[in-house]
C-alpha cells in the first residue's frame, strides 16, 4: 500500500469513527427527551439530523475517491466497502433518532400515560451494541463483532416483549391508544437501531476476513402485528 492510501484510509476510519460519535450522542438525547418529554432536546435531535446526513455524503464521497484514484484491492477494497455500508448504516441510525424525537413531540401535546416499559434499559442495550461495533471497527476485532450479534437477540425479545404490553395497555385504557402506538413506534426504532449496529459489526467481520455473514447470523424472528385500536 502507497503512504498516500494510508494516508486515506486513515483520515477515513476517523471520519466514520467520528460519525459513529455523532450518531450515539442522537441516539442518547433522542431517548433523553422522550423519558423528560424535553420539547427543546427533542427538536435539537431533529435539527441535528442535517450534520449526519451531511458527514454521511462526504464519507460516501471520499470512498468514491479512493477507489477512483487508487485501486485498492484485497483489504483495502473490503473496508472501503465496508465503510460505504457502516456509513448508511449509522446515517439509518440517525434517522431511527430523528422518529424517536418526533414521537416525543407528539406525546408532549398529550396527556401524559404509565410507560409500562424499560425504554432506557432497552436503548442502553441498543447504544451498547453499537459502541462496541465501533470499537470493533477501531481494533478490527471479530470476536466482539460477534458478541453485537448475538446481543440483538435480546432487544429482539424486549421489542416483543412491548408488543404484548402495549396490546394490553389499549385494552384497559382505550382512551390512550395513540400515545401507546406512538410508544410502540419508539420501541420499533430502538430494535431498528440494534438492528443497524449488528450489520456494522457483520461488515466488520467481512473487512476482516472476507466472509459475508448476512442472512446466517441468526434465525429470523417473528415479529406479531401492530396492536388493534379497537
Amino acid at each position: 500500500m502507497s503512504k498516500h492510501l494510508q494516508n486515506e484510509i486513515d483520515k477515513l476510519k476517523q471520519r466514520i469513527l467520528q460519525l459513529g460519535a455523532l450518531v450515539e450522542q442522537s441516539v442518547y438525547r433522542a431517548i433523553q427527551s422522550l423519558e423528560e418529554r424535553d420539547i427543546a432536546l427533542a427538536k435539537s435531535v431533529i435539527d441535528g439530523d442535517s450534520a449526519i446526513d451531511d458527514m454521511e455524503v462526504d464519507i460516501e464521497e471520499d470512498c468514491q475517491k479512493i477507489l477512483a484514484l487508487h485501486q485498492p484491492v484485497a483489504h483495502d477494497l473490503r473496508l472501503i466497502i465496508a465503510v460505504l455500508k457502516i456509513n448508511t448504516d449509522l446515517e439509518r441510525i440517525g434517522d431511527a433518532t430523528v422518529n424517536i424525537a418526533e414521537r416525543t413531540l407528539f406525546l408532549s401535546d398529550r396527556p401524559r400515560v404509565d410507560i409500562p416499559y424499560d425504554f432506557p434499559g432497552m436503548a442502553k442495550k441498543a447504544l451498547s451494541m453499537l459502541h462496541k461495533s465501533l470499537d470493533a471497527l477501531v481494533n478490527l476485532d471479530v470476536a466482539a463483532a460477534q458478541q453485537v450479534i448475538a446481543a440483538d437477540d435480546e432487544v429482539d425479545a424486549i421489542n416483543r416483549d412491548i408488543y404484548v404490553r402495549t396490546e394490553e395497555c389499549i385494552r384497559n385504557h382505550p382512551e390512550a391508544a395513540y400515545s401507546y402506538i406512538h410508544l410502540l413506534g419508539v420501541s420499533r426504532y430502538i430494535e431498528r437501531i440494534a438492528d443497524h449496529a449488528s450489520n456494522i459489526a457483520e461488515d466488520i467481520i467481512y473487512m476482516v476476513e472476507g466472509r459475508i455473514i448476512r442472512h446466517h447470523a441468526g434465525e429470523m424472528q417473528t415479529i406479531p402485528p401492530p396492536p388493534k385500536l379497537n
